[in-house]
């Protein structure tokens, strides 16, 4: 199972930090990636991580202001998100692939997604 927690309400130009907690099985042998939908369009991609946290992918609508990174040993993959917009306004979900290798943007690549968690950026 995977958790995700961290969404709310932040301002323009503010930062939010995601969480993606796992369950029942080791995350460490999973690449992750975060996906985002908001109201009216579909799913995109917007970050992954292999498992070992040393190769990262970004969406270029977030280069240079979101953060993906892990810590194997809480189980746990984070979103650091900075300098967010309005445009970021979406329900965010993690997802997991099994294997040490590192995965794309697709959701397809994923088999294992939590519920999401919302993420509101307005003034």
């Amino acid at each position: 199972q995977l958790v995700e927690s961290g969404g709310g309400l932040a301002q323009p130009g503010g930062s939010l930090r995601l969480s993606c907690a796992a369950s029942g099985f080791a995350l460490d042998f999973y690449a992750v990636a975060w996906f985002r939908q908001a109201p009216g369009k579909a799913r995109e991609g917007v970050s992954c991580i292999d498992s070992s946290g040393a190769i990262t992918t970004y969406a270029d609508s977030v280069k240079g202001r979101f953060t993906i990174s892990r810590d194997n040993a809480k189980n746990t993959v984070y979103l650091q998100m900075n300098s967010l917009e309005p445009e970021d306004t979406a329900v965010y979900y993690c997802a997991a692939a099994y294997g040490t290798w590192a995965r794309g943007l697709q959701e397809h690549e994923y088999d294992k997604w939590g519920q999401g968690t919302q993420v509101s950026v307005s003034s």
